[in-house]
Order: C-alpha cells, then structure tokens, then sequence
C-alpha cells in the first residue's frame, strides 16, 4: 500500500566548519591522499565510538565535504553528525581559523523550495567481458561527463531525495578524482559538485537524504547535501 508523505519532517544535526592552511604538511596530506582525508574527519569522533568500531562513520552519522582555495591557500571542512565532533587533535598550527561548530535544527515542508550544494561519486555498473550467462559482475564506474551526471542525479531524486528539480537550474561541474597511495592502493573517486534548486515533495525522504547522504564513497566527502 502506497503511503502518504508527510507534510513536514525535521532535521537535526551538527556542522563543523574546519578550514585549515593548505600549506600544512596536516592538510597538505588529508589533501593528496583521500584515506588520509577520511581520518582527518573521523579524528573528531574518537572519543565518542569504541576504537576498531567496523562501523564508526555511520554510528555518529558522519558526512563530510571539502573545497580548497588554491589562491588563498585555504581547506575548508565541512562534517555533519549526529554528535558534537571535538578537533582537538588536529594541529592548532594546521587551523587558519579556530572550528566553528553550528547546530542545525530546521523543518522542511512539502512544496518548499531550497537551494543546495552536493559533491558526489556518480557511479553506473559497467557490465563485465564474458559468453552471455556465464559473465562475471560488472563493476562500477564513475560517470565522467556533466549531462550523465546531471541524468544521474534527476533519476535519484524522486526515489531517494524526495524532491524535483527543474532540470535547466541544475549545475554540475566535474571535480578531480580523489585517490589514496597508503592504505587503500588503487582506490579512485570520480567527483562531480551539483549545484540548484529542488522542490521538496516527500519531506521526511528528503530528511533522511540529508541525514544518510547519497550515492557511494561517503567515507570519502562524498555524498553530504547542504542546503539554506
């Protein structure tokens, strides 16, 4: 039996803003190595999860999403979680700016209209080589230009954001892939930044989106969608 959205849904969480001198061998690393990226944003959550925990990102609902400002020479962190995170282990000669953490607390309502930012691993299942029935699991690869991007994300966004988007007021742009030569050898995420505007149609849909995040490689700053 088909069920009936509800009419509005609240989202809680907690956004740190960590922006840090690109110059910093700290950030300079987390920058050029994606694993390293990944403890810098689970650095904040040690106290509040069993160490080896298998599952510790999605304990405390961690997502995560960077920009760099070459120019500036500036890195600029975004986590969201379901707890507080504590930065205290990231070196102060690494912060251009002390942390700032920010509660959100907001309710959307179905028909809204918000604008929004996300950073995503678009990914299709590339069929593998093989005699028709005996082929063995295809696997995944990124999309690598924008219009497949875009499909990509207008396919997601009725069955697992719970909104629309007219098509002409979303932008994508390609970012480069992130990788790690340590403990993740061959590891290469495809990026791509999508930028507009969405109409919320399903608001506790779209919460849980927001919460979850979408696509694959969250442990990657992949995934997180900010909106105001």
């Amino acid at each position: 039996m088909k069920t009936t959205p509800t009419a509005t849904s609240r989202f809680v969480a907690t956004h740190s803003v960590l922006t840090l001198d690109a110059r910093h061998p700290y950030a300079a690393k987390s920058l050029v190595d994606a694993q390293e990226m990944h403890r810098t944003v689970m650095s904040g959550f040690c106290a509040w999860i069993e160490d080896g925990s298998p599952d510790a990102r999605s304990q405390a609902g961690v997502l995560s999403t960077w920009s760099v400002d070459l120019k500036q020479a500036l890195l600029v962190l975004v986590v969201q979680s379901r707890v507080p995170g504590d930065w205290g282990r990231v070196p102060r000669a690494a912060l251009a700016e002390d942390p700032y953490i920010i509660t959100v607390d907001r309710t959307f309502r179905a028909g809204e209209v918000v604008k929004f930012r996300t950073v995503v691993n678009p990914t299709f299942s590339k069929p593998a080589a093989g005699a028709a029935g005996k082929r063995p699991r295809g696997h995944r690869v990124a999309h690598t230009r924008p219009e497949h991007v875009k499909s990509w994300f207008q396919r997601r966004l009725d069955t697992h954001i719970g909104a629309t988007a007219d098509a002409s007021a979303v932008a994508v742009r390609m970012l480069p892939a992130v990788s790690s030569a340590t403990a993740h050898k061959g590891l290469k995420i495809g990026r791509a930044e999508i930028r507009g505007s969405l109409t919320v149609t399903d608001p506790r849909r779209f919460v849980t989106a927001l919460s979850d995040g979408i696509g694959h490689a969250r442990a990657y700053s992949c995934g997180l969608i900010l909106t105001r």
